[in-house]
């Protein structure tokens, strides 16, 4: 996966497009996430995000078409490409292979938090 650095945040926003897939856009992400998380997170932040992911060329966009209700605004969708769902499968295989890895026992310790 060298060359990717997809960050903790940005894997959940690349998730999040493909759970929201074909209807993935800023705001509906950013109460996906709270959705699904509890996390609370800005706009702004989801933006930033998306930005890294689409000059990464994880995730491309494009514009629906203006409505009344957003007052002639476009939502702009986004889309995971396939280096985007290549990096989710080896960032997931790399995760399995950590927590596979980790011994039975650890699980059974009684950790004082």
């Amino acid at each position: 996966m060298k060359g990717t650095n997809l960050g903790e945040f940005q894997e959940l926003v690349l998730l999040t497009i493909g759970v929201l897939y074909p209807e993935a856009y800023g705001v509906g992400i950013k109460e996906e996430i709270l959705s699904k998380t509890g996390r609370k997170v800005t706009l702004s932040t989801v933006h930033a995000a998306l930005n890294r992911l689409e000059k990464k060329n994880l995730i491309t966009s494009d514009f629906g078409e203006a409505t009344k209700m957003r007052g002639g605004k476009r939502k702009r969708y986004f889309t995971i490409t396939a280096f985007g769902i290549k990096t989710l499968n080896e960032t997931r295989a790399q995760r399995d292979l950590l927590w596979n890895a980790i011994p039975e026992q650890v699980f059974q310790v009684n950790w004082q938090l």
